[in-house]
């Protein structure tokens, strides 16, 4: 759909398994002025009944929502993602509190940039290919012995923090062309590829966690779009110098 509003980050809910999450997450969205939502493949299809019940007043939140098949379809308009999730893993990533994120959120929207939050799944969060694709990382600062979080409340957290800091000021500093999440998709794929023939990926039981590493860092460089056409000029280059034997 084209007319999704601009002025509040995409909030992208991952494999999300219970209809009535997903509908109290939209009430939450609505109630801090939120109306971006995107599904990646909920577990239970969609339209879901039980997402509309539990939605009350915020059904248009839910009729808008974007249906996507993977989370780089659904965060592919966006330059930067935030993944919400208690365990960085094994990748380093920027990690920021709900308050600074949203901080930092401001201030690329300000300059003109799309933004989103990333939400996994109830049972167990975002897995860690997920989080490879994000730019930076969201941990709430809960209490240690029981730190798990409702769906819902996460996304309630995160929008209550959006509207808190309203209008506050925010740096204006220019920010280049950022390269959108979909153009770093592209270009990780195609670096992959051609990794792939040349028999980088040694040996095959550790290429996925070599492509996952991969992703971790080009997510979270702050490339620009000119970057990625540099990247990508290179690589056919040294491609085509290869076969040339050059």
């Amino acid at each position: 759909m084209s007319d999704h509003r601009p002025d509040t980050p995409a909030c992208i809910l991952v494999r999300p398994q219970l209809g009535e999450n997903i509908g109290a997450a939209a009430r939450a969205m609505l109630n801090f002025g939120w109306h971006d939502m995107r599904l990646v493949a909920p577990r239970d299809g969609w339209p879901n009944p039980r997402a509309t019940a539990l939605a009350s007043g915020a059904r248009d939140v839910l009729e808008r929502a974007r249906l996507a098949d993977t989370l780089a379809e659904a965060a592919g308009d966006c330059h930067f993602t935030f993944a919400t999730t208690a365990r960085t893993r094994d990748m380093s990533k920027p990690v920021f509190t709900p308050e600074t994120a949203v901080a930092e959120a401001r201030a690329r929207m300000a300059a003109g940039q799309r933004v989103g939050f990333v939400f996994g799944p109830e049972r167990a969060g975002l897995e860690n290919d997920d989080i490879a694709q994000a730019s930076a990382i969201v941990t709430v600062p809960v209490n240690p012995g029981f730190a798990s979080l409702n769906l819902a409340q996460c996304v309630l957290l995160v929008a209550y923090e959006w509207m808190r800091q309203g209008d506050a000021a925010v740096r204006q500093a220019p920010v280049p062309a950022s390269a959108s999440v979909a153009e770093v998709t592209q270009w990780a794929t195609h670096l992959e590829h051609e990794l792939d023939a040349a028999g980088f990926f040694f040996p095959p039981a550790k290429a996925p966690h070599m492509k996952r590493s991969l992703r971790n860092l080009w997510s979270r460089m702050p490339l620009e779009q000119r970057d990625i056409q540099i990247l990508h000029g290179a690589l056919r280059q040294l491609v085509r110098g290869k076969a040339g034997g050059g």
